[in-house]
C-alpha cells in the first residue's frame, strides 16, 4: 500500500519537474559524453528527470530490502508468539518437560519464565486464543468431575490433570478398581493406593492378597473393621495379618491402635493369638500384646511378661498392675 502511494507520488513529481523544465525554462537538447561514449542528443527535460528516476528506483530497491527484512523480523515475532502460547497451554497443563527456543530477545525472558511457572487458573478467563481456550475449558470440565480426552495433550500418566482425570473416571464408572490395580504402571502409586482403599471395603480377602502391595495403613484399617463386621462380613487368619502388616512400616504405637481397631470385632482369643505371635516375631509388638492382655484382662499372663522383663522396660503397664493390684479402676487406654 505504502509502495503504490510512493510510486503515484513519485511519478508526478517526476512529471511536474519535466514539464517545468520543458515548459518555462528551455526547449533545447544536448547531448552528453560518458566515458568517451556520446549518448543520444535528448531533451534538457530528459536529461534533468533522468536522475529522478534513478533515484526512484534505487529508493524502490532500499525499501524493498529493508522490507523484506522487517518481513524476516515480523515472521520470528509471529513464530514466537505461537511458541508463547504453547508455553502458555504447556503451563495450565502442568507439564514438567519444556524447553521452548524463542528468536527473539523481547520472547526471551516471558517464555524462560514460562517454561519453569505452573499455571491454577481460579476460574475459566475470558480470551480469544484458540488454543488457550480449549485447554481451560480441559481443565475446568476436570475440576468438575467430567471425563474429557487428554490423549492430544501428550501428558503423561503422572501429570496432576491425568490423575484426576482418571480419578473422574473411576468415580463415573467408566473404570473399576480392578482395572487400575492390574494395570498399575499406567497409574501413579498414590492413585492406585488411593483406589485400593475403597477396593477393600467389599472386596473378598484374595482379592485384597492379590493387590496388597498397595495397602496403607488407611486401607488396613478398613481391612479389619470388616472382621466379623454386620455388612461385608471377612473371615481372615492371623497368619494373612501377619502378611498384611508385614507390608508397612508399623511401630509400637502403631501395634497398640490395631489392637485397639481390632477390638470392636475380632473375637477375644483370636486377639490374643494374633498379638503373641505378632511379639515373638517382632519386639515392636511386645506392647500391643500387653495391652491386649490388659484389655481383656488376662492380667496373669500379662504379669508373668512383666515379670521377666527389664526394670526399665514397660513402665506403664507395670504402673498399671499395680494399680489393679491395689483395686484402683483405671481404663487400659489413659496408660497408651
Amino acid at each position: 500500500m505504502y509502495m503504490k502511494r510512493y510510486t503515484i507520488s513519485a511519478l508526478i513529481l517526476i512529471a511536474l519537474v519535466g514539464w517545468y523544465v520543458y515548459a518555462f525554462i528551455t526547449h533545447e537538447s544536448m547531448s552528453i559524453n560518458v566515458f568517451g561514449v556520446d549518448l543520444p542528443s535528448l531533451s534538457i527535460a530528459v536529461w534533468i528527470i533522468i536522475p529522478l528516476v534513478v533515484l526512484y528506483f534505487a529508493s524502490i530497491a532500499h525499501m524493498t530490502f529493508y522490507s523484506i527484512l522487517s518481513g524476516f523480523k515480523l515472521r520470528k515475532y509471529e513464530k514466537d508468539y505461537e511458541k508463547i502460547i504453547d508455553s502458555i497451554v504447556d503451563a495450565y497443563l502442568s507439564k514438567k518437560e519444556r524447553n521452548h527456543s524463542f528468536k527473539t530477545e523481547r520472547y526471551q525472558l516471558l517464555g524462560t519464565l514460562m517454561d519453569s511457572a505452573t499455571l491454577f487458573p481460579n476460574s475459566e478467563p475470558v480470551t480469544t486464543n484458540v488454543k488457550v481456550s480449549a485447554v481451560l475449558a480441559v481443565i475446568q470440565s476436570i475440576k468438575q468431575g467430567e471425563v474429557v480426552d487428554l490423549k492430544p495433550y501428550n501428558l503423561k500418566f503422572d501429570n496432576a490433570l491425568v490423575i484426576q482425570n482418571s480419578r473422574n473416571r473411576y468415580k463415573n464408572g467408566d473404570l473399576n478398581a480392578e482395572e487400575i490395580l492390574s494395570h498399575s504402571s499406567e497409574y501413579t502409586k498414590e492413585l492406585s493406593q488411593e483406589i485400593y482403599a475403597d477396593f477393600v471395603t467389599t472386596s473378598p480377602l484374595y482379592a485384597i492378597e492379590q493387590y496388597k502391595e498397595f495397602l496403607t495403613k488407611e486401607s488396613l484399617y478398613k481391612v479389619l473393621e470388616r472382621i466379623n463386621a454386620p455388612e461385608n462380613t471377612l473371615e481372615i487368619s492371623n497368619e494373612t495379618i501377619s502378611k498384611l502388616l508385614g507390608t508397612l512400616e508399623i511401630d509400637t504405637q502403631e501395634y497398640i491402635k490395631i489392637s485397639l481397631a481390632l477390638s470392636h470385632g475380632m473375637i477375644p482369643e483370636q486377639r490374643i493369638k494374633l498379638f503373641e505371635m505378632l511379639s515373638t516375631e517382632n519386639d515392636d509388638a511386645t506392647e500391643a500384646y500387653l495391652f491386649t492382655l490388659f484389655d481383656l484382662e488376662m492380667l496373669s499372663v500379662a504379669n508373668e511378661l512383666l515379670a521377666i522383663s527389664q526394670d526399665d522396660e514397660y513402665l506403664k503397664f507395670k504402673a498399671y498392675s499395680a494399680l489393679k493390684e491395689c483395686n484402683k479402676i483405671f481404663s487400659i487406654n489413659l496408660f497408651i
